[in-house]
């Protein structure tokens, strides 16, 4: 049942709304002032607040007010009761986050057509929330045990075998072996590593720590060169490789560029056809250090775009692919860490580009 929340001073409009509300199949709780609403609206937690504006010891703002700033309430829809429908004083509740407002006195169909719409847009702003949840949790379903169970597989199987033929086994092979093994240990302790590093991240905004300084600038032409020939080598793609870096010493830690870098190169790489080319370029336009990573792959989509998040792969199930889609929310995050913003302009089966802008 639908719980609605009265807040208002006279008793005769209190329980007026409160008998024709509860006729109408809610249930309805009742507050005589402004410290009582909000003692109940934290112990009840109310579907929908109607709340008069002239009240004593507590008035409608002030109500609004201690509950926008109590997160399990900040959302709730609040419906002012008034008789000052003056343009100051919508303004005013307006700008404290109220939902509409009601003269006094209204008519049931006015009062009870205002409750409906707020409870209906309230209920497709829950469902779109949902929605983006049960994709989060779809994308981790099909991710994360791919992504663990691959490599643990490749150690397993690999080890396995060097054990059965451990008697028989020439140097070359014990390498071969060994080799896949380390590989597999790499792609395994990378993803563990890039997990425990965006829930710190999360962690730290969630504190109010929202950015970051580095005492000693770091290299970025030679930290990137280095990256993108290392990855172009390892997907035997030197020839795709174009570079144009400026040499620039930035106030980023080394580690934390070699992170951002690493992600979106990697990226980049991964989501483009062996034969097309990779762009990496940087500059410093107006104080600002400009890099820029450009491939002809796949693209995204304008919602794909909007729906970037770790853990979220897009068509996954069309596309078999390594990673949880962790990397790019990573480096994002790590960017907006440094007072940066990342930019991406994405077409599908034309490319994307991804420009960073850090101040310098």
């Amino acid at each position: 049942m639908t719980c609605i929340l009265v807040i208002e001073d006279e008793d005769l409009i209190r329980e007026s709304l409160e008998d024709l509300l509860s006729l109408e199949g809610f249930e309805v709780i009742t507050a005589e002032n402004g410290e009582r609403g909000v003692n109940l609206a934290s112990q009840k937690h109310p579907d929908l607040i109607l709340c008069d504006v002239m009240m004593p010891i507590l008035n409608g703002y002030e109500v609004l007010e201690q509950l926008r700033q109590n997160k399990a309430l900040s959302t709730v829809p609040f419906l002012f009761l008034t008789s000052m429908m003056d343009r100051r004083s919508t303004r005013k509740g307006m700008a404290l986050g109220a939902d509409d407002y009601l003269e006094k006195p209204c008519t049931k169909d006015e009062l009870l057509e205002a409750i409906a719409v707020r409870l209906g847009r309230q209920k497709a702003i829950d469902q779109r929330i949902e929605e983006k949840m049960e994709a989060l949790r779809t994308s981790i379903t099909l991710s994360l045990p791919h992504e663990l169970q691959t490599p643990l597989s490749g150690i397993m199987g690999l080890s396995e075998l060097m054990m059965m033929q451990s008697e028989e086994l020439l140097p070359s092979e014990v390498y071969e072996y060994a080799d896949g093994i380390h590989k597999s240990a790499k792609r395994l302790y990378r993803l563990i590593q890039n997990y425990l590093l965006y829930s710190r991240l999360i962690v730290m905004k969630s504190q109010g720590q929202t950015l970051f300084t580095s005492t000693y600038p770091c290299n970025s032409q030679m930290i990137i060169s280095n990256l993108g020939d290392r990855k172009a080598r390892s997907c035997d793609r030197l020839d795709d490789l174009e570079l144009n870096l400026a040499e620039i010493n930035l106030a980023v830690s080394s580690e934390d560029l070699t992170k951002i870098s690493e992600e979106l190169i990697d990226n980049a790489f991964k989501y483009s056809p062996q034969g097309s080319k990779v762009t990496i370029s940087s500059q410093i336009t107006d104080g600002t250090w400009i890099f820029t990573i450009q491939d002809h792959g796949r693209g995204m989509n304008e919602q794909q775009i909007a729906s970037i998040g770790a853990f979220i792969q897009f068509e996954r199930q069309f596309y078999e692919q390594q990673g949880m889609g962790l990397g790019l929310s990573l480096a994002k995050t790590l960017v907006e860490f440094y007072g940066g913003k990342i930019d991406i302009q994405s077409q599908e089966n034309v490319g994307t580009s991804l420009c960073i802008s850090i101040p310098f």
